[in-house]
């Protein structure tokens, strides 16, 4: 017993003055699967498991990098759960951070897929998504750390791993922005475009170093412990969408290269595999059970207890410092602009105050709308620190693909009766004309409703607060003249013209436009007695428009608001045949509950003199719209309605790319249509309402319905291209 005594005491003198083990870890790629390694993470911090250099790849880079900023297991959590992912992994801004000018391209039927012209060339983008908008959550997240350009000076060292397209290797990124890095680090291919770093071109990194071990190891570490969230193949009858390819292919692609990195393990080292089952890459509606499979997978280990630090030692590694609270004052914005418009532009849309602290914010907003005006096809920014001088730079990079855009739509009515109309319909934009952003739009229609409609949009300053818009316009459009609530003649009705508005954007929520424009059209009989005369008009008018919009989405609202007044004259002294006024106002409010979303409108229709009806009218009829009648049915001079509409989303909301959200809906209504010094025509105040199914689909919203009223008229719809 004597002489086991000091063989025990030098075994405990060796153990504890013997340097301990470092520990790497390897996070690899696999979108949503991803997820995982929060869990892990939060096993590790409750084991009491130091990590002192962690690697990373894709979604590993994107977790591994936020964990090695000072976020905890928790905090990470927290924002895996309340991240709104479908809004992350697109490009597409918040509605209400957009310019108005681009808000109005959604008040026609076109598609809101377009496609790109540069230099008068059809042009196809490097990927289906730029990533603006995961850039900016990047961000927002790692802001903090964008005094550090050495990756070995965060609280934890780290390494992303991206890959060059054009060689295949691997790129490891262990110094620069890292907000830049991850987003590099899972730009798969097809889905996200490459990211450009210093001449380069490059892709997700899971298709060179999908399980970066040796990437850590070069860090210096003794073992590793690998989280290996690789997605299984799955079977051909497995294989029902884009998606699952999408999946299937990165899975294949990323084989070879995981099991040649697995395969250098030793018994050092640890190997976790979660038990994710067949959750997908866009799986983001399964976090919660995703995390719980991290968490399950390294509690459940074989040999995770060598791992775990003596008692009494400190574990440091995994949160060496927490992150600054306050945001550092900004003593200056700057932008490093690469698009067509002129810096001032960008800087206009910048909001942030000069000696206050960085408004994160407002900031992610004002990004938003310097993306949403179509110029760039990234905006970034960081806060450069230089000697107590911060500065907040913004990047915009210019598109590739060009700025120009052709759109192309359909709408169709049907009333199952014999009864249809459609039209199809195309734009063109051509974008940053000048460094004021000056554009020049052109419509086209064809079909029951014809248009042929070109404008120059001119702004008067950087701000494009004031500006000026030449036009000129051509339409035609059918109208049926109603006697006693019956059709007696229906008119088609032609029109031509120009003019010019100047105006003045209010935010991005609306604009004001005081206009001048002349007139000459006719109405000839369609339908009806051959010998009611045809009515030819000239018509000048003075004008002026107000309209508002903070809608979130144009055909399916859950918040916002709409309005919109409109008053002209046409003045004799302007060449008009008569003197006549019309005013118009249209006011909507939209609010949501879950899936229930609720819209409140009053519309009010008004016309002062006995001009004739053929010549000036509004036109009504329709689900939403006086339900009941047929599309377009009615032709008043003046009406007042009042709505109520209801709809409920019928599947659930969560991430995927080809989603057909489903809803079923109402409308009531009670209004009145009448002119003005016509008594045969006055349908008196009535009631009505709508039954509607509808659909968001790729070529725009498609409802079918039935409506009733109390003046006995029913009628059955199909709508596609168009809402309420």
């Amino acid at each position: 017993m004597k002489r086991l005594l000091p063989l025990l005491l030098l075994f405990l003198s060796t153990w504890t003055l013997a340097e301990p083990l470092r520990t790497g870890l390897v996070l690899s790629g696999g979108g949503a699967r991803g997820l995982a390694h929060i869990g892990v993470l939060k096993q590790l911090e409750e084991m009491n498991i130091p990590i002192d250099a962690i690697a990373g790849t894709s979604m590993g880079a994107v977790i591994g990098g936020l964990y090695a900023a000072g976020y905890s297991a928790d905090e990470l959590k927290q924002i895996a759960l309340d991240l709104d992912w479908q809004a992350t992994l697109s490009d597409t801004p918040l509605r209400e951070d957009i310019p108005y000018r681009r808000k109005q391209d959604d008040r026609d039927f076109l598609v809101k897929q377009r496609l790109t012209f540069k230099d008068g060339a059809l042009s196809f983008p490097l990927g289906l998504l730029q990533g603006q908008n995961m850039g900016v959550v990047l961000e927002s997240l790692l802001v903090h750390t964008n005094e550090i350009d050495d990756f070995d000076r965060l609280p934890i060292p780290f390494r992303a791993v991206a890959t060059d397209i054009a060689t295949g290797e691997a790129v490891v990124f262990d110094h620069g922005h890292l907000p830049l890095a991850i987003r590099a680090s899972l730009a798969l291919p097809g889905f996200f475009a490459p990211v450009e770093v210093d001449g380069r071109l490059l892709v997700d990194g899971v298709l060179s170093k999908n399980v970066p071990i040796d990437v850590a190891r070069a860090m210096g570490v003794d073992r590793v412990i690998v989280v290996d969230i690789g997605t299984p193949l799955k079977s051909a009858s497995e294989l029902n969408s884009v998606l699952d390819i999408m999946d299937q292919t990165t899975t294949l692609l990323t084989r070879t290269n995981t099991e040649r990195q697995l395969a250098t393990l030793t018994d050092a080292d640890l190997l976790l595999q979660p038990a994710l089952g067949d959750m997908g890459f866009s799986s983001f509606a399964e976090t919660q059970q995703a995390i719980d499979a991290g968490a399950q997978s390294l509690s459940e280990a074989q040999g995770v207890l060598a791992f775990v630090a003596p008692p009494g030692s400190d574990a440091g590694g995994n949160l060496a410092s927490s992150r600054p609270q306050r945001q550092a004052i900004i003593h200056a914005v700057e932008v490093d602009n690469s698009g067509k418009v002129a810096d001032e532009v960008v800087l206009s849309m910048i909001r942030q105050e000069v000696g206050e602290p960085l408004n994160l914010v407002r900031l992610q907003t004002d990004m938003g709308t310097i993306y949403g005006t179509d110029y760039f096809s990234r905006v970034t920014y960081e806060v450069v620190h230089d000697q107590g001088h911060n500065t907040l730079l913004v990047h915009t990079a210019g598109r590739r693909t060009g700025t120009d855009y052709l759109r192309l739509g359909l709408n169709l009515v049907d009333d199952f009766e014999g009864d249809s109309q459609y039209n199809l319909g195309a734009s063109f934009r051509v974008n940053g004309l000048n460094p004021l952003g000056a554009e020049w739009l052109t419509r086209l229609q064809v079909g029951s409703d014809q248009e042929l409609y070109t404008e120059f949009y001119q702004p008067l300053d950087y701000g494009s607060r004031y500006f000026v818009a030449p036009f000129i316009d051509a339409e035609a459009r059918n109208l049926e003249v109603i006697d006693d609530n019956d059709p007696i003649v229906a008119y088609r009705q032609k029109r031509y013209g120009a003019g010019i508005n100047i105006g003045r954007q209010i935010a991005n929520n609306g604009e004001v436009r005081f206009g001048l424009s002349r007139y000459r059209g006719n109405s000839r009989v369609r339908i009806g007695d051959p010998d009611l005369p045809d009515v030819d008009f000239d018509e000048a008018f003075y004008s002026i428009e107000v309209d508002r919009d903070t809608l979130d989405n144009v055909n399916f609202p859950r918040s916002g608001d709409e309005a919109k007044f409109s008053w002209r004259q046409s003045e004799p002294a302007l060449g008009a045949d008569e003197r006549y006024q019309q005013i118009e106002f249209k006011a909507n409010k939209a609010f949501g509950f879950g899936p229930n979303s609720w819209q409140v409108g009053g519309f009010i229709g008004r016309t002062d003199s006995d001009v004739n009806v053929a010549q000036s009218s509004f036109v009504l009829g329709g689900p939403g719209w006086f339900s009941g009648f047929r599309q377009d049915a009615l032709a008043g001079q003046n009406y007042q309605l009042g709505r109520l509409v209801y709809y409920r989303r019928l599947t659930p909301s969560y991430f995927n790319a080809v989603s057909l959200p489903l809803y079923l809906g109402a409308s009531l209504e009670y209004g009145r249509v009448y002119n003005r010094d016509d008594t045969d025509f006055d349908t008196g105040y009535f009631g009505g309402g709508s039954l509607l199914l509808g659909m968001d689909t790729l070529v725009g919203p498609l409802f079918f319905g039935l409506g009733a009223n109390e003046e006995g008229h029913e009628a059955l719809y199909m709508k596609l291209g168009q809402t309420f």
